[in-house]
């Protein structure tokens, strides 16, 4: 593991770290911020997942979350979207191949060998954060579009793993809409049956947890209609009793902005879980 960006923040430190992933088998990098907390004490950790086009450094430079990261004393580590390097492979537009991960282990040539977001996220780099940083056993996981819903399927999956879960405009059924329909075809194969195990919408039916489901999601969203559907989530949620909170917050649309307003609040409701 090597550190590549290492810039003061808010007392703190923002790090950038590279290193060779076994999971994925290619070198990828994720983003650090330390708290001053971090300076003699165990902190937890919130984990966040960006979306389409993204690396670790759209929400480490455009969130400003690392103000209130700050204040609550939590540790943020971003990872990139998806494997990088030449021997990764992509495909024409932004939607599939790099930068487009899923946070899906991919069972389809060519893309099984590299494209393993969800082993990534789950298990490899959470061993190494809690193995190098001086975070203890409470975890918290969030994310926006793609990430909102690999912070979502990731928490459902996971029983006991994450002491709570959130997600800015996510792509709740991916099984559904055409994001998600062209990204699980190509990793997962035409079985839909299997694309249930990474559809927020279809966990929820059968969650051993009730962990809440925070989501605050734009109105003015341009993908709100034919991506997003986050009514279809809420209803699944509702069928089975399992809590949910969606915020529909009036004139935002699916952009950093969005994010930028309501972060500071979704860090308050992650540190109220991962403090107690």
């Amino acid at each position: 593991m090597q550190r590549v960006e290492h810039r003061a923040c808010f007392g703190g430190w923002q790090d950038v770290y590279e290193h060779a992933s076994r999971s994925l088998g290619c070198t990828m990098r994720f983003a650090v911020y330390l708290p001053p907390q971090a300076e003699g004490a165990m902190l937890p950790v919130l984990y966040w997942l960006s979306g389409l086009t993204c690396s670790e450094q759209n929400f480490i430079t455009k969130a400003g979350a690392q103000r209130y990261a700050a204040e609550h004393g939590v540790i943020l580590v971003a990872p990139d979207t998806s494997p990088r390097g030449d021997d990764v492979p992509d495909a024409d537009g932004y939607d599939l191949g790099k930068g487009a991960g899923f946070y899906v282990d991919a069972t389809q040539a060519p893309w099984a060998t590299h494209y393993r977001m969800y082993d990534y996220v789950v298990n490899e780099l959470p061993a190494l954060i809690e193995a190098q940083f001086p975070v203890r056993d409470a975890r918290a996981i969030s994310g926006h579009s793609m990430g909102g819903h690999g912070a979502l399927v990731i928490a459902l999956k996971n029983p006991g793993r994450y002491r709570s879960v959130s997600a800015f405009s996510p792509i709740v059924a991916p099984s559904q809409v055409p994001w998600g329909e062209k990204a699980f075809g190509a990793y997962l194969g035409d079985d839909r049956a299997a694309w249930r195990a990474y559809d927020a919408t279809a966990l929820v039916e059968t969650a051993r947890e009730r962990l809440p489901l925070l989501i605050d999601q734009g109105d003015a969203d341009e993908f709100l209609d034919d991506q997003l559907k986050p009514h279809l989530l809420k209803a699944a949620c509702e069928a089975v009793g399992h809590p949910i909170e969606l915020r529909m917050q009036p004139g935002y649309d699916h952009s950093y902005y969005f994010i930028q307003s309501f972060i500071g609040e979704h860090i308050a409701h992650h540190a109220a879980s991962l403090h107690r």
